[in-house]
């Protein structure tokens, strides 16, 4: 049996919700996940962020990471980027940026455009053998993101659609819409028994009821579950493999060791001190 079979029947889920939150917003942005909270529960998921914002464009400033990938993935407006290369580009709406952190890297961004922008930058725990690997940085327009019905593909497979970026380790991200009334029944591969979800816009049943900014973690199985649209709905949903390592946090950084992450802040301090020399910080 195909691992990622999904069917549009109408069937009813066998998998229910243990944990949810609306998360702790600030600005424009919600937290919705954290390696404190759930990201404990659902790692190698360890951040996720909702940002929603209404208003004049921004530059943020350059800022480190290590240990850890990030996926941001614009559902409306746009966004700008600044690559560890000093590389600058602008991320348009249904387009992806994937960051791979390693030993370490400084990067920026902001929104590019007056007008609502929107989406989810979601944060993944690397494992040992890559936490202090190479940066990678990838940046997918729409039209390079498979998709299969309602599904786009971020990470990972689904049905006959896969994603270009090699994921750190077993992982699906996709983003799913579906039209008032529609179901969609997410079987997730073997070994797969992390699961979430989190609505960007609109309500699902599932059948408990998650509306806009909702996210829910999953009790821990390979058992599907069926999401019907309430409402016209769009929401993220991830599904992994455990990450069987502890977190080690750093301000920006997630290690499995502490000798890890004392590595890997050592090495952004000596690119901290070159970007100064530089100019750019």
């Amino acid at each position: 049996m195909n691992p990622n079979k999904n069917t549009l029947a109408g069937l009813t889920s066998v998998r229910r919700i243990t944990h949810r939150t609306h998360g702790q917003s600030q600005g424009s942005a919600t937290r919705l996940m954290s390696p404190s909270d759930f990201g404990e529960i659902l790692k190698p998921f360890v951040f996720l962020d909702l940002f929603d914002h209404e208003g004049e464009p921004f530059n943020a400033p350059l800022h480190p990471h290590s240990g850890i990938a990030t996926l941001s993935y614009v559902a409306e407006g746009a966004v700008s980027y600044i690559d560890p290369d000093d590389v600058r580009g602008v991320l348009p709406a249904g387009g992806v940026e994937w960051m791979q952190a390693g030993r370490g890297m400084w990067h920026g961004g902001g929104i590019n455009r007056p007008g609502r922008t929107r989406g989810f930058q979601l944060w993944i725990a690397l494992p040992p053998e890559l936490e202090l690997g190479p940066t990678t940085s990838i940046y997918q327009p729409p039209q390079d993101i498979q998709s299969d019905g309602p599904v786009r593909v971020f990470l990972g497979s689904y049905l006959s659609s896969s994603s270009a970026i090699v994921s750190p380790s077993p992982i699906n991200y996709l983003a799913v819409r579906l039209k008032a009334g529609e179901r969609w029944r997410y079987e997730p591969p073997t070994g797969h028994t992390v699961l979430w979800t989190a609505v960007a816009s609109g309500t699902v049943s599932v059948p408990d009821e998650l509306r806009h900014g909702d996210l829910a973690a999953f009790d821990p199985s390979c058992e599907p579950v069926e999401f019907e649209a309430q409402t016209d709905a769009e929401f993220v949903l991830g599904s992994a493999v455990p990450h069987k390592y502890d977190l080690v946090l750093g301000s920006h950084s997630v290690h499995t060791t502490p000798a890890a992450l004392r590595d890997a802040q050592a090495h952004l301090s000596a690119i901290r001190k070159r970007l100064v020399q530089e100019g750019r910080l």
